[in-house]
């Protein structure tokens, strides 16, 4: 799509009169152009993670997890012919991102503002009318210590194969931490990188390292086959944006048993789920197999979940980390019973490297960087926690009478 006028004639029927009626407030006159837009968005706050346009409703910015209308030019509200525009403009000449759009009602693309920023889209239909969500990529690969990572995590580095996952909710950062990796990779190692991503996001010079990134879609047609493209391309380290499938899965592991260190993220909440999203792919009669497959090549199942400071400030993630020892490797292939889960693993780990959520949501909240309902809102088991933290509410309710009160 060049201009408004090339989108998808379904699109354009879907925001028709019903669409544009609901919409709210007319238009102005003469449209802020995109580019324009998205500037003057992203200047509201150095914090904003995600910009949203909707019908009826301003454009909105995502500022440390929680959204704020931002009124352009006296326009308080979009009509659904100014979402059917943006979204025009965002996709361009994209013609399968078009396609998808009309045949299966959404789309990913990647954007991006000269000198300001780079985004991750995704457009699609609601209500007969487009809505667009933008995710903010940050013009600068993030580093260990801009995103306080943990230690242990540099030891990926010096891995020669298996596999490291990096898991959590949408937003939680699995893509910086990736990108932190990868750039510690190309500064302290001299590799064959590649990268396999929906859009690409993060921009990686060579450095030590040769790095090759390739688009789904633009570059390639499937992770999978990509991946399987990928073992006769020489890479030492593979990165696959998200394992989505069963086949992506199996050749990921297919890979890491081969001599290569791969590198992925998953839609799952902890390590524990983690282990069963994967196992759970496959029939049954499979799932002992990939269990002891699984149990041999992967290295580090880290999950991450964001949570807002106690002074507002934003947000401190909460790291868990899930390390291949003699120990895990042997519950990961025969399955977790009373008394000998991952999770005790991990709680008796630390030594080596490990640490669970609640232990560091229990922390957190003694440090005083997240307070204590919030803390149970985030942690893994609530009560639990509640529990480890008796002493130290106990404190409080001492020093203040007013403080937060065990119930």
């Amino acid at each position: 799509m060049s201009s408004p006028t090339n989108n998808p004639p379904t699109v354009a029927a879907a925001t028709g009169s019903g669409a544009a009626a609901a919409a709210a407030p007319a238009p102005v006159a003469a449209p802020i152009p995109t580019p324009a837009l998205l500037a003057t968005m992203l200047r509201v706050s150095d914090k904003i993670s995600d910009l949203f346009f909707s019908p009826g409703r301003p454009p909105l910015v995502e500022v440390n997890g929680r959204l704020r209308p931002v009124v352009i030019g006296g326009q308080r509200a979009l009509t659904a012919d100014d979402t059917r525009r943006i979204a025009g403009d965002l996709i361009g000449n994209n013609q399968h991102a078009t396609a998808l759009l009309r045949e299966q009602g959404s789309c990913d693309v990647s954007y991006s503002l000269p000198g300001a920023s780079r985004f991750r889209v995704n457009v699609f239909m609601q209500r007969g009318s487009c809505a667009i969500v933008m995710r903010v990529i940050p013009g600068k690969i993030p580093d260990f210590a801009a995103l306080n990572l943990p230690e242990e995590l540099k030891q990926i580095v010096h891995l020669r194969n298996g596999i490291v996952l990096v898991t959590g909710p949408t937003g939680s950062g699995k893509s910086s931490t990736l990108a932190a990796v990868i750039d510690k990779i190309n500064q302290e190692q001299s590799y064959h990188i590649l990268t396999i991503e929906d859009p690409i996001e993060f921009l990686h010079m060579h450095k030590g390292c040769v790095i090759h990134q390739r688009e789904l879609h633009s570059d390639t047609t499937s992770f999978a086959g990509a991946l399987r493209a990928a073992l006769r391309q020489a890479p030492k380290v593979i990165l696959v944006g998200e394992m989505r499938d069963k086949e992506t899965i199996e050749i990921a592991m297919e890979a890491a048993e081969t001599g290569h260190l791969v590198l992925s993220t998953l839609h799952t909440i902890d390590a524990v789920k983690t282990v069963e999203r994967i196992v759970g792919v496959f029939p049954l009669a499979e799932q002992n197999a990939i269990r002891n497959r699984l149990a041999k090549s992967f290295r580090y199942i880290i999950s991450q979940r964001l949570i807002p400071r106690k002074d507002g400030s934003g947000r401190v993630a909460a790291i868990e980390i899930l390390k291949a020892t003699l120990r895990t490797r042997e519950y990961v292939e025969k399955g977790e019973v009373e008394g000998k889960t991952l999770l005790d693993a991990m709680r008796v780990g630390t030594t080596e490297g490990m640490q669970h959520f609640d232990g560091e949501i229990d922390r957190l909240v003694r440090e005083g960087i997240i307070d204590f309902e919030t803390g149970l809102a985030y942690a893994t088991n609530a009560g639990n926690l509640r529990l480890e933290l008796a002493d130290f509410i106990s404190d409080e309710k001492a020093a203040s009478p007013d403080a937060i009160q065990l119930v």
